[in-house]
């Protein structure tokens, strides 16, 4: 059932009891009405009836004859209003009881012309008629009584009923509405699943049973989104891998031409001056010659790391004593290069999750860089700190150095992608990103011309043997 329908149908079943405690209020209402209708026409017969013992009264104690044609009157007077709104009387009270009041009216109203008739004013006639006087009013004032209750019992009912009735809607409708937003969110729940998991590459399909509504639509089509996505990863891939190899082509080629060519160039020049040559500059071109072979084999020796890492030997470590390390090694060219070494390292830092010699050659290349970028001598900061809530120890080398042009910034990891123009491979920095990432860790960069350049590394946590058995193996 579609999503739409499951709401039309819940809103239908609500809208029906609604509808039903209406009719239900409107028909207790109608009867309520019809028994305050009937109630005045009681107040007016009970009236009516009232006149009449009085004037009944009058004839007995003044022998007033006229006291009976009123009598009679009020009698016929009764009557026609009895007929006149005798279908509210009827549904109120029901023909049986208004068949007894006209019973009682009737014999009234012989009583009275009786006693016309003889003109009998004893003891015996007026205990006749006001016997049958008060029988029909206290008939009238019973059937008043007991109308006056039911009144007040159908407004009691109605008003429990319709309480009842409310909670019901209230309930029902809490019911019917969480049951279909259940329904809609576990889909939701899914398709975000999905979507997080295509974010972080696992690109997966929705197996189990697929919900009938817009939301088993959905899916589908996320589904096919996911499959997508995976095949065009795959193409991505590949040309990602197609275009590393050209860059990498590329940068060999152009690394390896320098140093070849000065070797091609004093290979040359040898062959003609070898005869003017003595042995001290023999030994000059063969030294030239094996410092450019060197050039060439720290290349190749870049270039191999950079495409083969060798695998982290992760183990439990002071971070602060890893750096202090790098600083040792480079402590003669800070000094030498005019550099102002400040250190902000913190106390209590927990263990990290690394190795050492890896870890302190990406140090050492961060703060040469950093150093090398300061020619004219400036400020370098190293520091770490702990961040708690995301569980990692935190490493910042900053410079005071030219900095970093914003548009060079995306490709400062790039293979072969160097800002030193020919005094640099462009290794470095994609060998120490690689190095970080397998530590499962990140490193980035913030950079402006003029002012200097921020690295800051974050490593994982030290979080025991079974971390350790994991990463290890």
């Amino acid at each position: 059932m579609k999503i739409e329908q499951k709401i039309i149908l819940s809103n239908t079943i609500n809208v029906a009891l609604i509808v039903l405690i209406g009719i239900f209020a409107f028909q207790n209402l109608n009867n309520v009405l019809a028994k305050l209708r009937f109630m005045e026409i009681a107040d007016e017969l009970n009236a009516s009836f009232l006149e009449m013992r009085l004037s009944e009264k009058n004839y007995f104690l003044y022998k007033d004859l006229s006291a009976l044609d009123d009598i009679q009157e009020m009698i016929a007077s009764t009557s026609v209003k009895i007929n006149a709104v005798r279908a509210d009387i009827t549904r109120v009270i029901g023909e049986t009881d208004l068949g007894l009041l006209e019973d009682h009216l009737a014999n009234y109203a012989a009583s009275v012309g009786e006693i016309q008739k003889a003109r009998v004013t004893g003891p015996e006639a007026a205990a006749q008629l006001r016997a049958k006087g008060k029988k029909l009013k206290e008939f009238s004032e019973t059937i008043t009584r007991m109308e006056q209750k039911r009144v007040n019992d159908i407004i009691t009912g109605s008003k429990k009923v319709l309480a009842y009735s409310f909670f019901a809607v209230l309930f029902l409708a809490g019911v019917v509405s969480h049951f279909i937003s259940q329904k809609i969110l576990r889909s939701l729940r899914k398709i975000e699943n999905l979507a997080r998991s295509i974010s972080q590459g696992n690109f997966h399909r929705i197996e189990d049973i697929r919900p009938t509504d817009e939301t088993g639509t959905l899916i589908d089509a996320v589904n096919t989104m996911s499959e997508e996505l995976s095949h065009r990863e795959e193409q991505l891939v590949q040309s990602k891998k197609l275009a590393s190899l050209g860059i990498l082509t590329a940068g060999v080629a152009h690394e390896l031409t320098n140093p070849l060519n000065n070797i091609s160039m004093i290979a040359q020049t040898y062959a003609e001056v070898y005869d003017q040559l003595g042995k001290e500059q023999r030994i000059e071109f063969m030294n030239k010659v094996d410092a450019e072979t060197e050039r060439i084999r720290e290349i190749v020796k870049n270039l191999l790391d950079f495409a083969k890492p060798q695998k982290a030997d992760l183990r439990p470590a002071d971070i602060n004593e890893t750096v202090q390390t790098a600083i040792k090694f480079l402590q003669n060219m800070i000094d030498i290069s005019n550099v102002e070494l400040s250190q902000s390292m913190a106390e209590g830092l927990p263990p990290v999750f690394i190795d050492r010699h890896q870890i302190q050659q990406v140090l050492v290349n961060l703060i040469t860089n950093a150093v090398q970028a300061m020619t004219q001598g400036g400020f370098l900061f190293v520091g770490t700190r702990y961040r708690r809530e995301a569980g990692i120890v935190e490493i910042t080398i900053k410079d005071s150095g030219k900095g970093i042009p914003p548009e060079y910034v995306p490709h400062i990891f790039d293979p072969f992608f160097s800002t030193k123009g020919d005094g640099g491979t462009g290794l470095g920095l994609s060998v120490s990103y690689g190095i970080i990432k397998n530590h499962h860790g990140d490193i980035r960069v913030e950079s402006k011309v003029g002012v200097g350049t921020t690295f800051t590394m974050e490593l994982p946590l030290y979080q025991g043997k079974e971390q350790t058995d994991e990463q290890t193996v």
